[in-house]
């Protein structure tokens, strides 16, 4: 009997994985997987039908080296996005990476009381500075903002207790995060309150009065990642924290201060106000508009945060050492507002006013050549923050042969990938959220992406 169709001419010269892995220059294990993917692909194409070109140990070489490259790497944001979630958000002020560093190399005083020699805390590090800049009387951290939320309605409400929340505030965030399900999680019970588009204090007071000592708190959720516009209401945290339930106040993106000389955050709520306001808990990010590490702060009463602190979800949800360091770095910062303004770097993009901008797009205008010049565009804020705000000012619009997907994903393939806006049919590279040292190797980078897909 047949054996079944013979294989296509392309396979049969397919050289056995330990043939190929000799013919690289590389520790046998990563020889083998560079050689096992080389030949997987050429089968692959050979049954499809698929032409193939080049060297199959040249084709193994490439791939040995995408083995060695790191994964995670540093890239080019040229898309005037500030906040970009997928770019790891806010970019570190430089004394906060010199901090990350340091508490990196070696051991460091985490959990130890170095006056006592006895166990510390690790909250410690952080908690003095964010009672100095916000008024708090307690705060602790955790890994992110999320994980504030959820500690918090664990530690206040927990297992069969009540939490009011109004409709238009049972928002989902991204990665599917819905509030609904923090309180299923914490096996807190939703009241709903209100309407899509109107909540009144009165929709909160009969609740109250319904549901009577079953309440635990009144949950508070700032629409960060959009807003609801036209025939609206909602009640301010100062009416609420009167209603005499303890308040919890997520107000997302974490401004620490009044927004003097950067109008741009007027439309975000700054913590201390909420503080000042009487929540009991106030959740944020740290790595948005506070411009620090992934992490999550709570803040408010000793009370609450003790209870925040003793709740078994705390440990699972706590930060580490290398987080909170770039965090104290940032924080500090801004114990001198005009320091912080201008080097923590998410403030500083939003402050670049059109000279600054105007000049950064001419260098790079001029450094990539012909297929360069200068637009109008638009930037965002990004990280589900200031949904609303346009930042208008210059940017570059490469003018290539090719498509602008084409253009687009050559810049990615560059090193360092370079990632870049398409608007209107032709790609962008948005000035606000470049760095004038970047500006040379960006340049580069279009000029070699023009190339490669120039005809």
């Amino acid at each position: 009997m047949g054996g079944g169709p013979e294989p296509p001419d392309s396979l049969r010269g397919l050289p056995a994985v330990h043939e190929l892995a000799a013919e690289l220059e590389a520790p046998h294990r990563l020889a083998v997987a560079a050689a096992r993917r080389a030949i997987e692909e050429r089968r692959r194409a050979g049954l499809a039908g698929r032409p193939v070109s080049g060297e199959l140990a040249e084709r193994a070489r490439e791939l040995l080296d995408g083995l060695r490259r790191p994964s995670l790497r540093p890239v080019i944001n040229a898309t005037g996005v500030i906040i970009h979630t997928n770019l790891g958000r806010a970019p570190l002020a430089a004394v906060a990476r010199e901090a990350v560093a340091r508490a990196a190399d070696g051991y460091c005083n985490l959990e130890l009381d170095l006056a006592g020699g006895g166990r510390g805390s690790r909250h410690a590090h952080v908690e003095a500075v964010l009672r100095e800049l916000t008024g708090a009387e307690a705060a602790l951290v955790v890994n992110n903002g999320a994980a504030a939320v959820l500690l918090a309605v664990a530690a206040l409400a927990g297992p069969g207790r009540g939490v009011i929340v109004a409709r238009g505030q049972l928002v989902e965030i991204g990665g599917g995060f819905r509030i609904p399900e923090v309180l299923a999680q914490c096996g807190a019970e939703l009241i709903e309150v209100g309407t899509t588009n109107r909540t009144r204090l009165r929709d909160y007071a009969q609740a109250l009065e319904r549901r009577g000592s079953d309440v635990a708190a009144i949950l508070r959720v700032h629409q960060s990642n959009f807003r609801t516009v036209g025939f609206v209401e909602d009640v301010p945290a100062r009416s609420l924290c009167g209603l005499g339930v303890p308040v919890i106040d997520d107000v997302g993106s974490g401004v620490l201060g009044e927004p003097d000389g950067l109008p741009e955050l007027a439309d975000e709520p700054p913590i201390a106000g909420a503080l000042a306001a009487g929540a009991e808990l106030v959740c944020c990010s740290a790595d948005k508009l506070l411009g620090g590490p992934q992490g999550g702060l709570l803040l408010g009463s000793a009370a609450a945060i003790a209870a925040a602190r003793e709740h078994p979800l705390a440990r699972a949800v706590r930060i580490d050492k290398l987080s909170l360091a770039g965090l104290e770095a940032t924080l500090k910062l801004y114990l001198e507002p005009e320091r912080a303004r201008r080097e923590v770097p998410v403030l500083a993009m939003l402050a670049a006013r059109e000279p600054e901008l105007a000049e950064r797009a001419r260098a790079l205008a001029e450094a990539i050549g012909e297929a360069a010049r200068i637009v109008r565009a638009t930037a965002r804020v990004g990280g589900g923050t200031l949904p609303l705000l346009e930042l208008e000012g210059p940017a570059v619009a490469l003018e290539g042969e090719a498509g602008a997907d084409a253009l687009a994903a050559a810049l990615r393939r560059c090193e360092p990938p370079v990632i870049a806006r398409i608007h209107d049919g032709r790609v962008l590279l948005d000035p606000r959220t470049l760095r004038a040292q970047e500006i040379p190797a960006l340049a580069a980078s279009a000029r070699a992406a023009l190339r490669a897909t120039a005809g």
